[in-house]
């Protein structure tokens, strides 16, 4: 990636603001925990992986602002209600509250916690490199990828998933081509994939969403690859709302559709994708585009920000752990397995 997501720096969260792409390639400094909420809340910070890593800072700075148990129990609540769907915010809160005996225990509270939370932006780069580098491994030299959304460094620490697999892919030195949907109602394709991919010097045509059934029909596209904000146990999962309908294209044309996500992205408490909470965002998403108004106030509006996609859908899943094929339910229990041992072992 060409540019850093998110870092530490002063005593700070550092990020760019990524509703000012493309136009603005800016920074913000988030001085305050709720400063990181409201930067989640408004997608200044957005992708499943970057808003965990995101709250996890975010925690620290509240124990900077008030250094008490109480006041970054209570600011991790906050985190926890920004965004109800990317369950790799929930797993990022969980662990820093995990440690808030043992650095309330210690000399420096802030510390410990500073400590964990750099741990947890490493660990995502790590694995988003790990499963990447899997992932290219399913592309030939020459394939054309349609992408759905932004699942690049820009969601991430700063590699990627979906995109983080084109990536490695290059890098191995094969020539790929991305077809990037523009994914509405906020554009992140338009905005956000083509403009990291563009500055990585990848070859990257956007289409409109309309036109991705007509491109995987003509057999333009050799492989659809996406990333998740959450994964039930048995496969289904959740992402950008037009996942699902791409999916159902996908399959019709016969076109590989994997899905690339750490295990952070899964949620084996849940049986299947019907019990995937959904985040529904505000109806002006949809009747202002950029200031003008695109449709009439007085309709109603219906704007689910996610889908589910069936695992009936999925060629197969991506993870640091490996490629799973279906049917997807026992790899992925051996694969939480050993994630859950793997974390066990480290806290001991």
């Amino acid at each position: 990636m060409p540019v850093e997501t998110l870092r530490w720096t002063d005593n700070c969260l550092d990020i760019i603001d990524q509703r000012l792409l493309p136009a603005r390639e800016e920074r913000l400094l988030l001085r305050t925990a709720e400063e990181v909420y409201a930067a989640i809340r408004t997608l200044a910070v957005r992708g499943a992986p970057a808003i965990g890593v995101a709250a996890a800072y975010g925690v620290v700075l509240a124990a900077q602002e008030h250094c008490t148990t109480e006041h970054v129990r209570s600011s991790i609540t906050r985190l926890r209600s920004t965004r109800p769907t990317a369950v790799n915010l929930f797993h990022a809160l969980d662990r820093m509250e995990s440690e808030i005996g043992a650095a309330f225990n210690a000399h420096d509270p802030v510390k410990v916690l500073l400590n964990t939370a750099l741990e947890i932006h490493k660990e995502d780069d790590r694995i988003c490199r790990a499963l990447s580098k899997y992932g290219a491994e399913l592309l030939s030299d020459g394939d054309t990828i349609l992408t759905h959304c932004n699942a690049g460094g820009l969601a991430t620490s700063g590699y990627g998933t979906a995109l983080g697999v084109v990536y490695a892919a290059v890098e191995a030195g094969k020539h790929i081509r991305v077809y990037a949907d523009e994914t509405r109602p906020l554009l992140q394709g338009a905005r956000l994939t083509a403009w990291e991919l563009l500055k990585s010097g990848i070859d990257v045509t956007v289409i409109c969403d309309s036109v991705a059934a007509s491109v995987l029909r003509d057999g333009i596209i050799d492989h659809v690859i996406v990333g998740a904000d959450r994964i039930a146990a048995n496969g289904d999962f959740a992402n950008k709302i037009g996942t699902y309908g791409l999916s159902v294209c996908a399959r019709e044309h016969g076109v590989p559709f994997y899905v690339a996500a750490p295990l952070t992205s899964f949620d084996f408490s849940l049986a299947s994708g019907t019990d995937i909470p959904i985040e529904e965002r505000s109806a002006s998403e949809i009747h202002t585009v950029f200031g003008s108004q695109a449709a009439p106030y007085d309709v109603s509006f219906y704007n689910p920000a996610f889908d589910i996609t069936p695992a009936s859908n999925i060629s197969a899943i991506i993870s640091e752990k490996g490629i799973a094929e279906p049917p997807f339910e026992p790899v992925l229990r051996r694969w939480h397995a050993e994630y859950v041992s793997s974390r066990n072992r480290h806290r001991s």
